[in-house]
């Protein structure tokens, strides 16, 4: 681990300024790198720390962001302070913007099949000089090679895979050996908010990090889901009190 990185729960988080992350990002995609970026929240951080098979694959990542103010909150708890919280779905916005000035190509994968297509509609409207080369619902099986062969034939720069955690990086991890570049990163649930069917938190609540407690009023049966931060915030204490890292 270097001063550019945070363990947390055994997951090397990235620390670095969001606008310093997409530098990255966007050298490698103009160099035409193969990577594998995870955007890691507590439940993703705590469901590897349950799942050793999971943990393997975020670690095997070429970045793992901090999604997350509760991230932010166990990095500053094991006195190894984060810079700044990345969010998923700003670093996705982020490169379709810089997509559509470079004519990046894309290609969407995840969602229902209606989700999937509206998602790629909005893209498509809101940044017209973005090549979206192809589109595929989360529904299939995760062995059906006929998907990874669809995204080959586009050649994108950028695939967002949005089928949920574990399920996105597993995907991600069988089939990079397939492809000679791009950029393969899970954006989860934006994929949903890009196709208008959930609201992102209003500036207001993301400036005071209660982005969490937003998608809990307006989504009540994600209660289930947001038990696990508690759990991660109790991991991170034994870690803290133990003086191990991981």
């Amino acid at each position: 681990m270097t001063e550019n990185h945070v363990s947390i729960l055994g997951i090397d988080f990235i620390n670095k300024p969001f606008h310093e992350v997409i530098d990255i990002l966007t050298d490698s995609l103009d160099n035409k790198r193969k990577s594998f970026v995870v955007t890691a929240n507590p439940e993703i951080a705590m469901y590897a720390h349950e799942h050793p098979d999971y943990k393997s694959i975020v670690q095997s990542a070429d970045m793992v962001v901090p999604d997350g103010i509760g991230i932010v909150i166990a990095s500053k708890i094991l006195n190894t302070s984060i810079q700044e919280r990345v969010a998923g779905f700003d670093l996705m916005v982020r490169l379709l913007e810089l997509g559509n000035e470079k004519k990046w190509r894309i290609y969407l994968l995840g969602g229902k099949e209606e989700t999937n297509k509206k998602a790629v509609a909005n893209i498509a409207s809101r940044y017209p000089q973005l090549q979206i080369v192809g589109s595929h619902h989360g529904f299939f099986d995760l062995k059906d090679g006929k998907v990874t062969d669809e995204i080959n034939a586009g050649n994108p720069d950028i695939v967002f895979v949005a089928l949920g955690f574990p399920r996105q990086e597993e995907w991600i991890v069988q089939n990079l050996p397939h492809f000679s570049k791009g950029l393969f990163i899970g954006v989860g649930g934006s994929i949903d908010v890009l196709a208008g069917e959930v609201k992102r938190a209003p500036l207001f609540w993301r400036k005071l990090n209660l982005e969490w407690f937003y998608r809990l009023v307006m989504q009540p049966t994600r209660w289930k889901r947001m038990l696990a931060l508690p759990r991660f915030l109790v991991e991170v204490f034994k870690i803290k009190m133990s003086g191990k890292t991981n």
